[in-house]
């Protein structure tokens, strides 16, 4: 059987979820993949193939698995940038307290690990019980111990280098992300100013229960951000969710009374009851007016706002929900809080030093 640290290390690392779908559309021109789009990358006769080309036919032929590369390329870029970053500060810190490199981490990476109780080897037992078939806690006590260790050091690894890079001489990264034009239409659902430095749009839709999970998330990002940040929704309802396409209407029936962010979050809160009774209670329990309601709802007046925002997202290569864009920068899936909170530092940074 896989050691317990190697399993609970593969889970940790599949990062976030997503409700998934594939699609295929006529794709608007690409953005920029970090490579010159004139280069010439090959002939035919006299005719000169660009990266441009290149870019283009790609998008046409599958924009989802394009926009998963090169996302996946820019992470691997920058996930080793941020390594050279941390291993210059820590060579310099290390230079500095006149130690070698592995003594200085050893040192530091200690005193913040602190002891490893048995309640703490307990918890990481009973929490993933499900997975280490008939292991007892003994036999995956030496396991248990070595995974805990790892996971703090690796927690304690970030928060140094997070030290040093404030301490330390300015850090800046250059490397830009892949970006992608995301028109906002005038019907959008939005939340704060149209000038926000920061713009959030969301595909998403009211039976994936990622999407609901990231909910109060970017909740939260509105509480912390304010102004600074502008919030748009667009649907993408699955066609595995059959109940999302009319769940997506009746969001824009309230709209028509003023209240569309009311009926998207009560949504999200219920998405076990997403029946068309249900969303005409659900507006009736919010003071709509129902006769209003009800006829938008049976008439299907949105039906195709929905649909073209399927068709919208397919076009960027959007195939699974939640997937957002910050000022075009792509995530995909129900991702932590910290991580939103990092892009959009990033891009705060970026608006400030225009």
């Amino acid at each position: 059987m896989m050691p317990l640290a190697c399993v609970l290390t593969l889970a940790a690392a599949l990062g976030g979820a997503a409700c998934a779908n594939a699609q295929s559309a006529q794709p608007p021109p690409p953005v920029s993949a970090g490579s010159d789009p004139k280069q010439v990358v090959a002939t035919v006769g006299d005719k000169a193939i660009t990266m441009a080309d290149v870019e283009a036919r790609w998008q046409l032929d599958d924009p989802a698995e394009r926009a998963r590369v090169t996302q996946l390329l820019y992470q691997h870029r920058r996930q080793s940038i941020d390594q050279i970053v941390g291993d210059t500060l820590i060579d310099a810190a290390a230079q500095k307290a006149g130690l070698s490199r592995d003594k200085y981490l050893e040192e530091q990476l200690t005193k913040r690990r602190g002891p490893i109780s048995e309640a703490d080897i307990k918890q990481v037992y009973e929490d993933n019980k499900d997975r280490v078939g008939a292991s007892t806690l003994e036999d995956l006590r030496q396991s248990i111990t070595t995974f805990i260790t790892r996971n703090r050091d690796t927690q304690n690894l970030a928060a140094l280098i997070g030290e040093l890079k404030a301490a330390g001489p300015p850090v800046t990264v250059s490397l830009d992300p892949p970006r992608y034009e995301v028109p906002i239409l005038d019907h959008d659902p939005t939340r704060g100013p149209a000038d926000a430095p920061v713009t959030l749009i969301e595909f998403s839709e009211y039976q994936c229960p990622f999407c609901a999970r990231v909910n109060p998330t970017l909740k939260q990002l509105e509480q912390k951000y304010g102004n600074k940040v502008r919030f748009v929704f667009k649907d993408f309802p699955l066609p595995n969710h059959q109940q999302a396409p009319k769940a997506a209407e009746a969001a824009h029936c309230a709209g028509d009374q003023g209240k569309y962010w009311e009926l998207h979050d009560v949504l999200f809160n219920k998405q076990q009851e997403l029946q068309p009774d249900d969303l005409k209670r659900h507006a009736l329990e919010l003071g709509l007016n129902t006769a209003a309601f009800n006829e938008c709802l049976d008439t299907s007046k949105y039906g195709e706002r929905v649909r073209d925002g399927v068709s919208a997202g397919s076009l960027l290569g959007v195939n699974s929900t939640p997937t957002i864009f910050i000022n075009g920068r792509r995530l995909s899936g129900a991702q932590p809080y910290e991580v939103f909170v990092s892009v959009i530092d990033e891009e705060l940074a970026r608006d400030a030093n225009r």
